[in-house]
């Protein structure tokens, strides 16, 4: 085995996964390492560079169905994907923000029960406003 090739353990290592993690992303058809004959999955560098691919995708948010239709899609695809995620992530944004300017609101907040404060109230009716139903 040349040093650009390793076994399941070491490949998991490398990447810092579970083997099992490894053979799951094989089984749902995102990762697709070489066999040997006696069926052995060895991981040269393009099966960890997928490897790595899947692994920043999920640092993106995307779940391993969306990364499946990453890979299998076509351009137009792909954009609508990636533009619907960028379009959830900035909704998740502005309620964490609303939620971090609730919350530094409460710091400073004199009054003994939350919905006696014209603040904490507005605060509340915007986010319940914006709140995203899914």
């Amino acid at each position: 085995m040349s040093a650009v090739e390793s076994k399941i353990g070491d490949a998991a290592a490398l990447l810092g996964v579970a083997t099992h993690v490894l053979r799951h992303w094989e089984d749902i058809g995102l990762l697709t390492p070489r066999r040997l004959p006696s069926g052995h999955r060895v991981y040269d560098d393009q099966a960890i560079g997928q490897a790595r691919l899947i692994q920043i995708c999920q640092r993106a948010g995307l779940s391993l169905a969306e990364i499946g239709q990453l890979a299998a899609g076509e351009r137009g695809d792909r954009i609508g994907l990636v533009n619907a995620k960028r379009t959830r992530i900035a909704e998740h944004i502005t309620n964490l923000e609303l939620a971090d300017r609730f919350l530094a609101h409460l710091v400073r907040c004199i009054h003994p029960v939350i919905s006696d404060c014209p603040e904490c109230s507005a605060l509340v009716e915007r986010g319940s406003r914006s709140a995203i139903t899914r």
